[in-house]
Order: C-alpha cells, then structure tokens, then sequence
C-alpha cells in the first residue's frame, strides 16, 4: 500500500515562489505516473500537472510557464516548482499516484499580500 505524503506548502506573496513535495513510501514509485492536483474552496478539483515515468510532462492551462514539475526516483519523491505565483493559486494541492489511484493529505498554498 503506499502512502504519499505532501510538504512545502504555506503562505507566499503575489509574485513569490513555492516548491512542494511529494514524499512515496511502499510501492515500486519509479514506475508510476504522478501528478499534482488542487482544490479551491468551492470549486473543483483539477489537474495543475502531470509527469509519466520517463519524465514526460503535461500542465494545466492556467499554471503554464509558471510550474514546473518534476521526479526523483531515487528519493522516491515529486516536486511541483511554483514560481509567479498569483490569489487565484491559493488552494489545497494534492498529489497522485496514477497508476495506483492514491491521493496524499493535501498541503494548503496561500497567495496573498
């Protein structure tokens, strides 16, 4: 069973940069596409991007140019490198283990002056 585990999330300003990470523990995670997904109060959640196991990468409309995501296999570990950030970014990121359907707890990201 693995469990995915967020971290780095917290309170940056308009402009600022943020970089999460997503901790894979009991699964074969090499092997596996992973993507970063994110929840504002009332609204949907939805995909901010996406990275198969050979490091092919897919964003969101809204957060091309500005994200960037990212894998270490070896660490077991993908990142989601958040740069210019705006409020309409705020929300709860999740992480995902495709291949396997589990979610992480969620890291709270806060964009405001």
């Amino acid at each position: 069973q693995v469990q995915l585990v967020e971290s780095g999330g917290g309170l940056v300003q308009p402009g600022g940069s943020l970089r999460l990470s997503c901790a894979a523990s009991g699964a074969i995670f090499s092997t596996h596409p992973m993507g970063w997904y994110r929840q504002a109060p009332g609204k949907q959640r939805e995909l901010v991007a996406s990275i198969t196991s050979g490091g092919y990468t897919n964003y969101g409309d809204s957060v091309k140019g500005r994200f960037s995501i990212s894998r270490d296999n070896a660490k077991n570990t993908v990142y989601l490198q958040m740069n210019s950030l705006k409020p309409e970014d705020t929300a709860v990121y999740y992480c995902k283990d495709f291949f396997l359907g589990a979610w992480g707890q969620g890291s709270q990201v806060t964009v405001s002056s």
